[in-house]
């Protein structure tokens, strides 16, 4: 999304509200695994669709629509778990527990799956029409859509794809934790992927941005945040060295932008 120059602050809300209704489509309503889970990516999925679709076809800004959803699916999520921590106590649901929390050949599960999607991703991206045109409707839209792609298209896939990993990060992330509270769950998880974006060197102006930049981004901010807990940095600024990174972040892309000049 970053790439076609949209973007989403709605993915921690996101993240309680799969969190809770896997939780209890699990231990309450006793689906069958598989089920829950094709469920949980299918709402993620269609999440992303009316966001982009709200987007394309009302016209109405990324931010607003996101911002919106941030509120309302945190709101969706207290409600129907009637503000309870939610979990999946200590037995069953085995295949999903080693995915969050098992490895393979001692390499943690999470790590692998994150491998794969970025391979997948990355073929998508850099070898595919599609990545092409995700470039294409970033760099400029207008001229993407007058040489025959349907940028309409493109950011409304671009918002599904998204949808559906934060689906499928939600339900990671639930097993993880084995707690889902609906009022902080996920919290802030956006600006983190929003940091790692930036330290990857995507461009919040979009057009620019590289899978393998992102997963180097990611282990960046993760380095990052260990190191304030090294050098005895309180708690309470984490949130600040996190602003103080993208807004760097920011301000390099716009001074190194061909042709930027300054102000008078």
């Amino acid at each position: 999304m970053i790439i076609t120059g949209r973007i989403d602050l709605s993915v921690g809300s996101v993240f309680a509200l799969l969190g809770v209704l896997l939780s209890m489509m699990l231990t309450e309503w006793h689906w069958p695994p598989a089920a829950a889970v094709s469920v949980v990516l299918g709402l993620g999925a269609g999440i992303g669709c009316m966001h982009g679709l709200l987007i394309t076809r009302l016209r109405l800004q990324p931010f607003i629509v996101t911002l919106c959803g941030l509120l309302l699916y945190r709101g969706i999520a207290r409600y129907i778990a009637e503000d309870t921590t939610k979990g999946f106590g200590s037995q069953g649901f085995q295949w999903l527990r080693r995915l969050a929390t098992g490895s393979v050949l001692s390499i943690p599960m999470p790590f692998v799956l994150l491998m794969l999607v970025a391979a997948s991703m990355g073929v998508m991206l850099h070898r595919s029409i599609y990545g092409r045109h995700l470039f294409a409707v970033g760099l400029n839209a207008e001229a993407a859509r007058y040489s025959g792609i349907n940028t309409n298209n493109v950011i409304t896939a671009a918002y599904m794809i998204s949808g559906s990993l934060a689906g499928l990060a939600a339900i990671l992330i639930a097993f993880y934790t084995n707690s889902i509270s609906p009022s902080s769950h996920g919290n802030f998880y956006e600006l983190y992927a929003i940091a790692a974006a930036v330290l990857g060197g995507c461009s919040l102006r979009g057009g620019e941005g590289s899978i393998a930049g992102i997963v180097i981004g990611a282990a960046l901010l993760q380095v990052l945040r260990n190191l304030v807990n090294l050098l005895d940095i309180p708690g309470s600024l984490d949130f600040a060295v996190m602003g103080a990174v993208i807004l760097i972040g920011v301000i390099a892309d716009q001074i190194l932008r061909p042709g930027f000049k300054p102000a008078e």
